[in-house]
């Protein structure tokens, strides 16, 4: 029996072609296998030891990682094509015999059993002490929060009694403060606690709470703290750069458990000084269709930095968006394909690639912090060149390259988005990636994996409205309790009024309180 349905080719040149093809073809089925294995049983992570000791070492989640290894791509000190040498790593910043000076002192003193003198018996006197310090913790205490409201009554004419008025409460009706409850939405919001945890934690303190009462409590919060969120997403539009990312949101339904989507919109000019505040905000919709995201952003103009998804690259196609909105891409996303092609192929020019991109990173650290100018100046001189020469070699090394090959596709994409991942080398204003909106998003894919999923629509609009100040109350610095519980109840209160929320923005209150701090 044949092995072949048709016979092969007597050409050698139609051999080489042959032979090409399906070694093409295996390297594409083996990338796959690879893929799924790792995607089933491997840790999801963009680090691989498979990229040799002498790859710079990016933390791309994480701009504030040290770096653990230096390249000669990455090394100012050596130039490129020279072996690396190593550099020690800095010296991690840990507590250690200094606590922060912020904490409270609680002082214990210990005395010796006697201070008589063991040998003559007289009284010793105090020559000194040693102190140490410990990290402590009070364990939290629930505690029941009595408010009396005397009765006054003229005894002259019996015709008047005085009462203060009850004070308003976010559960009308309920036996909850309000602290208590801005502690449950921080712990499953900020902290990614579920409420059944939870309602274990109260149970092992005595207090037996229904899953279902703190659900209720969370969809309370969340409709009073709606306006704060409408105006946190507005003002965030109203800033000309804005990054966006989005992330499947399963929502129970009857019988079955639909896929709905979460939208994340990030601002923040911290990289360069500049007044973008930091601000997350996450928008619950139907799907990830152009439709979706256009209508979020109908009132955006300006730099809108996201990854190679087509809805993106569809909203600017549509005439009313296409005059105000200009995309930049991410670079992350690139050097990801390079490294899957790594690991799987052991690519010489994948590893090329990706070593040419830590030397812009490498760049990217030394001028975090820097102004936009001085970001643009050097970019234009150090950046630049490394990018156009990068560029030469894509499409030199694509057009030897099967069509069907891995690498083939990661060049495309490559050169396919190029505009977009070049463009902050002629603004300083711009980040090089997604990662500003990439940190905070994996927030939301942490709650989902403990939770499971939402309860329903209700419940992961409530998601995304807590979430989204809880998080941006984070990025800012600020204890998000102590933010939340006051923020509730000056809204309870009346203290604060429709027409002043945005003196309760993260970023807002954050200032007056330390503008009140050094007041004092």
């Amino acid at each position: 029996m044949a092995l072949r349905s048709t016979p092969l080719p007597s050409d050698p040149a139609l051999l080489t072609e042959l032979a090409l093809a399906l070694e093409a073809e295996n390297e594409t089925l083996r990338t796959t296998i690879v893929t799924l294995k790792a995607l089933i049983f491997g840790a999801r992570s963009e680090r691989f030891a498979g990229l040799g000791s002498e790859q710079l070492a990016l933390d791309l989640l994480d701009d504030r990682a040290e770096e653990t290894r230096k390249t000669a791509a990455g090394n100012d000190d050596v130039p490129p094509g020279e072996p690396a040498r190593n550099t020690p790593r800095k010296k991690a910043e840990r507590n250690i015999g200094k606590l922060p000076e912020h904490l409270p002192r609680c002082e214990r003193v210990i005395e010796p059993a006697t201070t008589l003198c063991p040998c003559c018996k007289g009284k010793m006197h105090r020559i000194g002490e040693d102190v140490s310090e410990a990290l402590d913790r009070v364990p939290a205490v629930l505690r029941v929060l009595r408010t009396i409201r005397p009765k006054y009554a003229c005894r002259a004419c019996e015709s008047a009694v005085v009462q203060a008025p009850a004070p308003a409460q976010l559960i009308e009706g309920g036996m909850v403060s309000t602290a208590l409850v801005a502690h449950i939405a921080v712990a499953k919001y900020g902290w990614l606690s579920t409420l059944y945890r939870q309602t274990a934690i109260l149970a092992g303190q005595g207090a037996v709470v229904d899953r279902q009462t703190l659900a209720r409590w969370m969809k309370r919060t969340a409709w009073m703290l709606k306006g704060l969120y409408d105006l946190q997403l507005a003002v965030m539009h109203r800033c000309p750069r804005l990054f966006c990312d989005e992330t499947p949101m399963p929502v129970l339904a009857p019988g079955h458990v639909k896929l709905r989507q979460f939208w994340a919109h990030a601002t923040d000019d911290r990289p360069w000084a500049g007044p973008a505040p930091p601000a997350v905000a996450y928008v619950f919709a139907g799907g990830r269709s152009k439709k979706e995201i256009a209508s979020q952003l109908s009132g955006f103009t300006g730099i809108l930095q996201v990854d190679g998804y087509a809805a993106y690259k569809a909203l600017v196609k549509d005439e009313r968006a296409e005059s105000r909105i200009t995309l930049a891409f991410c670079l992350t996303h690139a050097r990801r394909k390079f490294v899957a092609v790594f690991k799987t192929t052991n690519s010489p020019f994948a590893k090329e690639v990706i070593e040419t991109i830590a030397m812009v990173y490498a760049i990217e650290k030394r001028i975090r912090g820097k102004s936009a100018d001085e970001r643009h100046a050097i970019r234009h001189v150090e950046t630049k060149p490394i990018m156009e020469a990068l560029h030469a070699r894509l499409v030199v090394v694509r057009d030897g390259l099967s069509q069907i090959s891995p690498l083939t596709k990661a060049i495309n994409y490559t050169l396919a988005h190029w505009s977009g991942l070049t463009r902050f080398l002629g603004d300083g204003r711009i980040e090089p990636d997604t990662n500003i909106v990439e940190r905070p998003i994996r927030s939301i894919a942490i709650g989902k994996r403990n939770s499971l999923f939402a309860g329903d629509n209700g419940g992961a609009e409530t998601w995304a409205i807590l979430s989204s100040l809880i998080q941006t109350a984070k990025l800012n610095g600020v204890d998000p309790e102590t933010w939340l519980a006051d923020v509730l109840e000056r809204m309870v209160s009346g203290a604060t009024t429709n027409n002043q929320l945005a003196e309760l923005l993260a970023w807002n209150w954050k200032a007056a309180r330390e503008q009140g701090k050094s007041a004092a």
